[in-house]
């Protein structure tokens, strides 16, 4: 991926989940679920972008259980994920979740033809994160960024933390929503600050921070952090109290959690709904959003990012030090348009800081690099 060409990965399935192995520290991987109408023609394929020669190895599994809607790898095995699917059950069509085992894992090699479904390998399902007479669908699970044995499923009402040892599920702390109109949940995301005992959560136009340890009162709270539905949260890996949301409204906004009355910055680029938004995990003031509009942003925020640049005249040495390393200043810094359908997922690679995938309902998963001059800007 020298010459800076993305490299494309199309599925023969519509597809909404995607995400990065975390596990995998040494291989671009990626994981995606689909969403076929066929429940039993669901699959999960796992993606390995080999960089030098810009080459894709991949492996494909049967998920018979049903269309993928949302998918985490585990933080420790990169055998182990959970995924949560739509599945027929005795209260009608519901969403669900599981843990599984991707077995033969180490058996990635060339990119095969596709195989008919009933010869993929099955994947080895581990346990199901389903509490007694649950009738709520499961928005989204996050596995614990560090530990693997405990994960937060996301209800439409509730939060539930699990305990995931011995192969088994078990609920150690669950969290209620309570409001008018039946507020629900549309998604969460661990904050990786404060020791790991934190769990935001998005509701309507709203945000609120759980403390899992106490979780019967919300440890802060964005009220009305967009005009309309939020549908992302993602907080900034080096740089405490700092977070970022997107949503239909089209806008991407930046919060200090100290002072959440107003956004610390906003942004437009969009035309259409913003579905997920990234923070670059090294390189804070790297920031991915993806949208209905088919479009994938990188945008700079330097001047909020752990590395901000020197923007006032008073230091003249370290403006001209700043100058000098050429800084990234704050703005749009690349247009991905490979797509042609509404991008659902964005991720960043855990393996290397410059990577990230891109995937579109259309089932087109598209692999991608910050561009060199920006890369060198932040290096040099």
């Amino acid at each position: 991926m020298e010459d800076g060409k993305p490299v494309i990965y199309g599925l023969e399935f519509q597809a909404r989940a995607l995400a990065a192995q975390v596990a995998e520290s040494e291989t671009i991987r990626f994981l995606v679920g689909t969403q076929s109408l066929k429940l039993e023609n669901n699959q999960i394929h796992i993606v390995e972008l080999h960089e030098d020669s810009g080459t894709l190895s991949t492996q494909v599994y049967q998920h018979a259980a049903g269309e993928v809607w949302s998918l985490a790898a585990s933080p420790g095995d990169s055998s182990k994920i959970i995924t949560c699917f739509n599945t027929l059950s005795e209260n009608g069509c519901q969403v669900k979740a599981a843990l599984w085992n991707l077995p033969n894992l180490d058996s990635i090699s060339t990119l095969n033809p596709k195989d008919e479904t009933d010869k993929l390998p099955q994947l080895e399902k581990v346990c199901s994160l389903e509490a007694k007479e649950q009738v709520q669908d499961v928005r989204t699970v996050a596995f614990h960024p560090t530990d693997g044995q405990r994960a937060v499923s996301v209800l439409d009402s509730q939060c539930v933390l699990w305990d995931l040892g011995q192969n088994d599920a078990r609920v150690t702390t669950t969290v209620s929503l309570e409001g008018k109109g039946h507020p629900r949940f549309t998604t969460g995301k661990w904050n990786p600050h404060h020791n790991y005992s934190q769990f935001a959560t998005a509701h309507d136009s709203h945000v609120r921070s759980w403390d899992l340890r106490s979780p019967q009162t919300p440890a802060w709270s964005i009220e009305s952090a967009h005009c309309q539905l939020v549908r992302d949260v993602d907080f900034n890996p080096n740089k405490q109290y700092y977070l970022a949301t997107c949503g239909d409204d089209g806008c991407s906004k930046f919060w200090d959690s100290r002072d959440p009355s107003e956004p610390i910055a906003v942004r437009s680029d969009h035309s259409h709904w913003v579905w997920q938004i990234r923070f670059n995990h090294f390189h804070d003031q790297l920031i991915l959003t993806s949208s209905s509009d088919s479009r994938v942003i990188l945008t700079s925020m330097a001047s909020i990012s752990s590395e901000p640049y020197s923007n006032s005249g008073a230091d003249e040495v370290a403006e001209a030090e700043s100058e000098q390393r050429r800084k990234l200043e704050d703005g749009v810094l690349a247009t991905y348009e490979e797509h042609e359908d509404s991008v659902y997922c964005v991720e960043w690679s855990c393996a290397d800081p410059w990577t990230f995938a891109s995937l579109s309902y259309d089932g087109r998963l598209v692999i991608n690099q910050v561009p060199r001059e920006d890369k060198y800007k932040i290096l040099l």
